[in-house]
C-alpha cells in the first residue's frame, strides 16, 4: 500500500505549533525563528514532505490571487455575487480561488486555512449559517492577509464588510402587503445566529409595529428552504387564524410556500400573498409569477473585489473598518395584489 504524503497540518500536529507557522517556516518567512525553522525543516525533510503544487504555484503568483469562501455555488444569489467578484478582479489582472463550504462549519474552516496556506493576496467571505465561532477568520488578518466579508459576515472581526439593506428590503416588502390589505403576515426566516436574518426579521416587525398591527410570534418561524416550507405553510394554513400573507427569507422558500398554498386550494393572491427575498430567476417561472426583493448580487460583489483591491493596492490610508450597504427594490409580480 502507498504511504500517504504528510502535510502541513500533519507537521504542525507532530511539533504543536500551528499550520500557518509551519508554512511560514517552509516558506522561510522572516517572522519565524530560526529555532523553528529548523525543527520544520527537519522533520519535513525526515518525513518526505513534498508542497502542494497548486499551494506553491499560488504563493509565487500571489498578488494574483483572491481566495473566495462561499456557502453556495449553486444559490442565484450568490452566484450573481461571483460574477462581480470575477469581472472586477479580471480589470487588475487578478484570478480568484473559489471554495464551496456548503454551509458547513468545519468545511468553511478548512477553506480559511487553505487560503492561508496558499498565501493569497486577500480573501472574500460569507460565512455559513452554522458558523459561530470565527478564530479561522481571524488568523488570516492575523497574518497578514486582507479579509472582506459580504452579505453574511462576522460583527465580532474589525474588517471591511459589504452588506445588503436587508432591514429596508423587508420593511419596506411587509409595508407593501399590509397596503394592499394583507393583516396577518407570516415570516418564514433562517437561523438567528447570522446578522442577516435578526435584520430581516426586524424590518418585518417594525412593519407590522408601524402600521399598529401586533406581532404574533405564532405566525414567525425559521423555515428557509423550499421542502421545509411545504410541510411548514400546511401548518400555518391550519391555524384556526391563519395567514393572508407570507413573507420568505429566499425565493425558494418562496416558492414552496406558493404551490403548497395552491395545492390547497388557496388563490394567489386573491386568498393569500406571497413575497420572497433574493429575485432568483425562479420568479419569472413560477405560476403566477413571485414578487420578490431584488439583492442586487452583482454589485455586492463587485464592491466587495474594489474593497480588497484597495487593500491590496496599497490605497487605504487609514485603518479604519469601511461598511457599504447595497440597497434593494422591491420588484412587484402576480403573487401579491
Amino acid at each position: 500500500m502507498t504511504k500517504r504524503q504528510i502535510t502541513i497540518k500533519d507537521i504542525a500536529k507532530a511539533l504543536s505549533i500551528s499550520p500557518s507557522t509551519v508554512s511560514r517556516s517552509l516558506a522561510d518567512h522572516p517572522d519565524i525563528s530560526r529555532e523553528t525553522k529548523s525543527l520544520v525543516l527537519a522533520y519535513a525533510k525526515e518525513h518526505k514532505y513534498k508542497p502542494n503544487p497548486l499551494a506553491t504555484s499560488l504563493r509565487t503568483n500571489q498578488n494574483k490571487t483572491i481566495g473566495v469562501i462561499l456557502p453556495e455555488v449553486v444559490h442565484f444569489f450568490f452566484s450573481t455575487v461571483l460574477s462581480g467578484i470575477e469581472d472586477e478582479a479580471e480589470k487588475e489582472g487578478f484570478r480568484i480561488l473559489v471554495s464551496h463550504t456548503r454551509e458547513e462549519y468545519k468545511k468553511e474552516v478548512r477553506a480559511a486555512q487553505a487560503m492561508l496556506e496558499a498565501r493569497v493576496s486577500g480573501v472574500l467571505a460569507s460565512v455559513a449559517k452554522s458558523t459561530e465561532k470565527y478564530d479561522h477568520f481571524q488568523e488570516l488578518i492575523d497574518n497578514d492577509i486582507p479579509l472582506v466579508f459580504f452579505d453574511r459576515i462576522c460583527r465580532g472581526i474589525l474588517t471591511d464588510r459589504v452588506v445588503v439593506d436587508d432591514y429596508n428590503g423587508v420593511c419596506s416588502a411587509v409595508n407593501y402587503l399590509i397596503e394592499t390589505g394583507c393583516r396577518r403576515v407570516a415570516f418564514f426566516g433562517s437561523p438567528s445566529q447570522l446578522a442577516i436574518s435578526n435584520n430581516r426579521r426586524m424590518g418585518y416587525e417594525d412593519a407590522l409595529i408601524r402600521n399598529r398591527i401586533a406581532v404574533d410570534p405564532e405566525l414567525i418561524i425559521i423555515c428557509d428552504n423550499y421542502g421545509d416550507a411545504l410541510e411548514m405553510t400546511a401548518r400555518m394554513l391550519s391555524l384556526p387564524n391563519p395567514p393572508d400573507a407570507f413573507f420568505a427569507v429566499n425565493d425558494e422558500t418562496a416558492v414552496g410556500i406558493l404551490n403548497k398554498a395552491k395545492a390547497l386550494g388557496y388563490r394567489v393572491p386573491e386568498d393569500i400573498s406571497v413575497c420572497g427575498f433574493t429575485n432568483n430567476s425562479i420568479c419569472e417561472l413560477s405560476e403566477p409569477t413571485l414578487t420578490s426583493v431584488d439583492q442586487h448580487g452583482y454589485e455586492v460583489g463587485a464592491m466587495a473585489m474594489r474593497l480588497l483591491l484597495d487593500h491590496i493596492n496599497g490605497k487605504r490610508e487609514d485603518c479604519k473598518v469601511v461598511s457599504k450597504i447595497i440597497k434593494t427594490k422591491l420588484i412587484r409580480r402576480q403573487t401579491t395584489r
